[in-house]
């Protein structure tokens, strides 16, 4: 498969690692700048460096994950990518609340909502992305065997779509992301939510 960039970044290929270098304040979320009385979601920003290629039709991605937690919402992504204002990406990432979880965002029109998933107390996860025609599904595994959903979600992309790996820090200074044992599959799975 070949591989392009947006916003391209460092990235090194040791044996089946990829290290990809997240640069400070990068992210990819769509959030128009929304505050509270404490906190606030970013406006929107799409710099964070994506590594990816394009596929058509059905398809299995499953990649293991990790990175060092230093500042919230730094994280080892992967993401599904019609153009720059429709995507979804899933996170491996440190929250605002202090935990280690996966994430999810869907990103329509420009719009992007956030989904914090099960918290995880190991220092890598597997993250899996689904394809069932319109039908899009991530799961995460810690041992790589057992897989579980953590959202299911209609997107019409058409045919092809680009999928691949973000590297973000998005309030942080930035730090290497590790993408270990990547697999692209075309195949449809024959239960999406059970992801096999």
């Amino acid at each position: 498969m070949q591989f392009a960039w947006l916003n391209e970044s460092k990235i090194e290929k040791k044996g089946n690692a990829i290290e990809i270098y997240a640069p400070a304040k990068s992210d990819f979320f769509c959030g128009g700048n929304v505050t509270s009385d404490e906190g606030s979601l970013p406006a929107n920003i799409c710099n964070a460096p994506y590594y990816y290629t394009e596929i058509c039709g059905d398809f299995v991605m499953r990649v293991r994950v990790s990175l060092k937690f230093l500042s919230t919402y730094d994280s080892s992504s992967v993401m599904v990518m019609k153009d720059m204002e429709n995507w979804a990406k899933f996170c491996f990432e440190r929250t605002d609340f202090g935990t280690h979880a996966v994430v999810s965002v869907v990103t329509r029109d420009n719009i992007s909502d956030d989904a914090n998933g099960c918290n995880i107390e190991t220092d890598k996860v597997w993250l899996q992305v689904c394809r069932r025609g319109n039908a899009y599904a991530f799961h995460y595994s810690v041992d790589g065997i057992n897989f579980y959903m953590t959202r299911f979600f209609i997107l019409d992309y058409g045919n092809t779509v680009k999928i691949g790996l973000v590297a973000q820090s998005p309030t942080g200074n930035g730090g290497i992301r590790i993408y270990e044992d990547l697999t692209i599959e075309s195949k449809t799975v024959k239960n999406i939510r059970a992801g096999k």
